[in-house]
This record gives structure tokens, sequence and C-alpha cells, in this order.
């Protein structure tokens, strides 16, 4: 029976890292400087790295706690909408404050530009976080870099960093995922990293070597916001359930194209099975 079909034990991962409500405006092309377009289309949903991640992790079968920061405002609840419906084992926390929003434009062709409020997101201390005793940690850099470097170094198993945004000072990683601009930033890294090239490829290199690459499948781009949580989320779960590295980068990079080929962040990552039929 080929490996993809086997049955698995489902593995448990905690994330650890930002939650937003997404403010969407769809609109036929992304406007230039100073420029105002009135076609838009508008829809709010659940939104941020980590969040995004955790879903993506548990719609590909994980068991998976979050761990973040919202406000005490209006968006609080809509922003954890998705993570409840997915299932996630809640462990965020709620402060004073503005919950984390990200205004984001998409246009026809699935481009995007995002501008993000993190509000109370930056507000998540090491003193407010209980890492479990044994399950893997995916975090994001949504989160104070000193909060994620506290979680690296207290991290009771493998953790993996999606290096987003790129920063100086990121923590080390069991495993690195970053795109091509945020490699430019960490390139020198030791250890595993794996580089994503969009639509064109991504790439895996321990200590500088390569050692596995993929190609997602040709896709109609309708909106590329969660895309690269899709991608990150399924690599770390696939490796997770002990599949090859060169399988786990393949599963890597259909998660993130079926996401690429729907509309929202959270509403577009994929399942498991989804994943194993272009698989």
């Amino acid at each position: 029976m080929p490996q993809d079909r086997l049955a698995r034990v489902p593995v448990s991962l905690t994330v650890v890292g930002s939650i937003n409500l997404d403010l969407v405006a769809k609109t036929a092309r992304l406007p230039r400087p100073g420029e105002t377009l009135t076609d838009a289309s508008f829809t709010q949903v659940s939104g941020g790295k980590g969040a995004n991640q955790a879903v993506a992790a548990a719609k590909l079968g994980a068991q998976v706690t979050m761990i973040g920061c919202v406000g005490d405002d209006a968006f609080a609840e809509p922003a954890v909408a998705g993570l409840r419906t997915a299932g996630v084992t809640p462990a965020w926390i709620s402060k004073p404050g503005q919950t984390g929003v990200a205004l984001i434009v998409v246009d026809e062709a699935g481009e995007n530009t995002i501008v993000v409020a993190p509000g109370t997101n930056m507000e998540l201390r090491p003193e407010d976080i209980r890492l479990p005793d044994d399950a893997p940690i995916l975090c994001q850099l949504e989160i104070p870099i000193d909060t994620a470097e506290w979680v690296g170094d207290n991290a009771p198993s493998e953790f993996f960093l999606n290096a987003a945004p790129a920063r100086d000072g990121a923590p080390a990683a069991d495993v690195v995922i970053v795109n091509q601009y945020e490699y430019e930033v960490l390139h020198d890294r030791s250890g595993v990293i794996v580089v994503t090239h969009g639509a064109e490829d991504a790439v895996a290199f321990e200590d500088g070597v390569e050692i596995a690459r993929a190609t997602p499948p040709p896709v109609q781009a309708v909106d590329g916001t969660a895309a690269g949580d899709a991608f990150t989320a399924c690599l770390v779960v696939s490796l997770l359930e002990g599949r090859t590295r060169d399988e786990a980068l393949r599963r890597a990079c259909i998660a993130g194209a079926l996401t690429a080929s729907r509309f929202g962040a959270q509403t577009s990552l994929p399942t498991a099975a989804e994943v194993d039929a272009l698989l």
C-alpha cells in the first residue's frame, strides 16, 4: 500500500503565534499609490499566520493546540471563530487592547497586498505561555521576537519555525521555513531550511546542501493569502507523521497550490484527503 494511503495515528502539534481578523477587499486589480478603486467586494475572515497554520494542521488531521493573544474588543471572537470550527484546542488568552487586524486587497490574478496592525499579538509574553510536556511546537514571527526565542529555547520536542516576516534575531529551529525573500535574510542558517518560490518550486537544504525539491501542481490562482501557511502546516504535519522529506515537500507544495486556488485564508485550507487526491 502506498505510504500516503496508510492509516496514521494523529500527530499532536502546538502552535504559538498570531491571531488576526482579516478584512479582505477583492477587486479587479490592485490600486496604484494614491488611487481609489470602487469595484471591490468585502468579507472578513479569521486569519493570522499562527491561527492559519493551526487550522491548516487540524484540517490535515493533526491534534492542534493554539497559543496566542487576542484583545478585549469586538474583533476577538470572529478572529478565533475559524480555530473553533476546525476543532483546535483553545489556549489563547485575552488582554486589554485591539485584536490583530490584517487589511488585505486581492486582485483577479490572486496577487495581494497586506498591511497588518498586530494589536495584542505583540503583547504575547513568555509568562503567558504554558508549553506542553512533549508536543512539537510550530512558531512564526508575528509575535515579539524574544517570545519566539523563549519558545524555541523551551520547546519540549521538535521546534519548527516559519520565519515570517523575516527578522534579525530569529531563533534557531530544527526546521526553518521561509520564502525566497526571507531566505535572503536567513540564508546562512545551519540545519534544515526549506525555501518556497511561489508557483515555481520549493527546495530543502541541510547545512547548505540541497536534499529535496518539489514543484506544485498548476492551478488557477485566486487568492494567495494563506498559501504559505498551508505549505508550512502540511510540511510540518507530514514530517511529524514520519513521511520522507521528499514526500513531505511534495505534499506541502500541493497544499499551498490548493489554497492559492481558492478565496480566503482559513476557508481555503485543504484537507488531507484533498492533498492525497492530487499526490
